[in-house]
């Protein structure tokens, strides 16, 4: 199992310390000249490896913050982690904003999560996610019911469990979401996030920008939305997810997918039963199957007494983001 740990070490050497004796350092195998990247053999005839970075300068030991690593043999060639050794006490949901656009007077409310670490290690990059009815996502002030999606305690487990890429999330409170996220309002909207919204979150912060790397997701017209956004721009948004979406309301989604070329995106789809627009997700993950989507690009599932409500979609949100993100 070969680790590949990120970070602009300035004094010290760094070190690895795993599950087969916590009490001794394994030295890098290859470091580069920069001190930035620090290459690791880690014993491979183990089913799995826990292990941490630590940072070694005269007596003194710093262990990298936050649950140890997972190694899984035969899972990944090179694991890449980018560890932080500071307490990391910001609150990673406190950037929040207001976006001028062209496509609405007012402009567009957003909030960003950012993932533990970010401010410590310039190195890494992220992929991000943008989700629609951002203003129930994570505070229940905000929140149009007072449920929220509780996404930063789904995202800090996620992440402890070493299951998911660390992943920028920027939710989007709408306006006048009955218009903003059918057709013809989600035209616009669209133009919004493709031309205002996505550039300014990538120059702002350290983002992957490719398709590969960019996701949208919502539930019940955000997931229409959503579904839209990947369709008309699959070069911008590689991965989609619609949860509990009604779709064929106020939109063409079923014909596009029926008449227009196949898109290079990965689709997840969920929805509960009964009602929760059961039959309409189900039926659109057949029109997708139908059209060449294969089990490794399209995710469907449902739900047995599954809601349509913040509290049922918070449950099974873990799901999108596996598909997406899957890696550490």
């Amino acid at each position: 199992m070969k680790v590949r740990v990120h970070y602009p070490l300035e004094a010290g050497q760094l070190a690895l310390r795993a599950d087969s004796d916590w009490q001794a350092s394994l030295a890098p195998a290859r470091v580069n000249r920069e001190r930035t990247r620090f290459d690791f053999d880690l014993d491979d005839q183990a089913p799995f490896r826990y292990f941490k970075p630590v940072v070694e300068q005269g007596s003194g030991l710093r262990w990298s913050r936050g649950e140890n690593f997972l190694a899984v043999r035969q899972e990944e060639r090179v694991i890449d982690v980018y560890p932080h050794f500071a307490d990391d006490a910001s609150c990673h949901v406190c950037s929040s904003f207001l976006v001028p656009s062209s496509y609405r007077e007012r402009g567009y409310d957003v909030r960003v999560f950012l993932p533990p670490g970010y401010e410590e290690n310039p190195l890494q990059r992220f992929p991000v996610l943008y989700m629609q009815d951002g203003h129930n996502l994570f505070f229940s002030r905000e929140s149009a019911f007072g449920e929220t999606w509780h996404m930063q305690d789904t995202l800090g487990l996620l992440d402890r469990m070493n299951l998911i890429r660390q992943v920028i999330v920027v939710g989007i409170q709408p306006g006048d979401r009955m218009r903003e996220y059918t057709q013809p309002g989600y035209e616009a909207y669209g133009r919004f996030l493709t031309e205002e919204l996505k550039p300014l979150v990538d120059q702002r912060y350290r983002t992957l920008a490719d398709a590969r790397d960019t996701a949208v997701l919502g539930s019940s017209l955000g997931g229409v939305v959503s579904f839209y956004l990947g369709w008309q721009y699959p070069q911008v948004f590689g991965h989609v997810g619609a949860m509990s979406a009604p779709f064929g309301y106020q939109d063409d989604l079923f014909q596009r997918v029926g008449a227009e070329p196949k898109r290079s995106l990965r689709v997840y789809l969920d929805s509960g039963w009964p009602h929760d627009n059961y039959e309409v997700t189900r039926g659109m993950a057949a029109a997708l199957r139908a059209r060449g989507w294969r089990d490794a690009d399209l995710e469907y599932i449902a739900f047995p007494e599954g809601q349509h409500s913040e509290r049922s979609w918070a449950e099974r949100v873990h799901l999108p983001f596996q598909f997406f993100f899957r890696g550490a």
